[in-house]
């Protein structure tokens, strides 16, 4: 996968992060309301992840 496409794949997450947080704060259920925030924050982290590594997990050395 190039560099592109992992940085594509960062915001795609983000994007859908930033959409669960939104929802979160539509809810009136406290229960979803943790759970989506949760989940959001979680795919945050993953996106930030991806977004450090640069795609070059896959890339050899030599």
């Amino acid at each position: 996968m190039s560099v592109a496409g992992e940085s594509g794949r960062a915001q795609q997450m983000r994007a859908k992060a930033q959409e669960m947080k939104d929802e979160a704060a539509r809810t009136s259920d406290p229960k979803e309301r943790k759970r989506l925030t949760d989940q959001a924050r979680r795919l945050q982290e993953q996106s930030e992840q991806e977004s450090r590594s640069g795609g070059n997990q896959n890339m050899d050395p030599m």
